[in-house]
């Protein structure tokens, strides 16, 4: 799968680690996720904790939840090194 519109941003603070993959096409998201405690190596894709979309999300959720599966694929590619990307 192409990734080329998504961003991964992780930032650590006191001890809490939070991570974001950026939609950076039409439509822009934000989806912070949490590492997936029960996957095989402790991140798997990622379990989504918070979903940040504009007002105009409203109508076509099958096109918007493919772009969610994505972005926890890219988050789950992305964990395996620059290598996989």
């Amino acid at each position: 799968m192409n990734f080329s519109h998504f961003v991964r941003i992780d930032r650590g603070r006191r001890g809490l680690e939070r991570h974001y993959v950026v939609h950076t096409g039409d439509p822009k998201f934000t989806l912070e996720l949490t590492p997936d405690a029960e996957a095989p190596d402790q991140i798997g894709g990622g379990v989504i904790k918070r979903l940040c979309v504009p007002n105009s999300w409203a109508g076509d959720y099958g096109r918007y939840g493919k772009l969610l599966a994505a972005a926890q694929e890219f988050f789950a590619e992305s964990n395996r090194g620059p290598a996989r990307r």
